[in-house]
């Protein structure tokens, strides 16, 4: 485990109304929404295959 002298804060940004801006920023209303929100992570394969079903129909 790192000792906690040698750790650094981590700043998380997100997308806002059209912009970027940090999560510290937010009042705690808007912070509590952010924290629960679902994260996912998109899988190539899947991308890969909804690129070509609808790249087809598109052209």
């Amino acid at each position: 485990m790192t000792a906690p002298k040698e750790r650094t804060r981590c700043e998380v940004w997100t997308r806002v109304m059209g912009y970027h801006r940090p999560v510290s920023h937010f009042n705690i209303g808007k912070k509590s929404e952010h924290y629960s929100r679902k994260h996912f992570t998109e899988c190539a394969a899947a991308n890969k295959a909804f690129v070509a079903q609808y790249s087809e129909t598109c052209a």
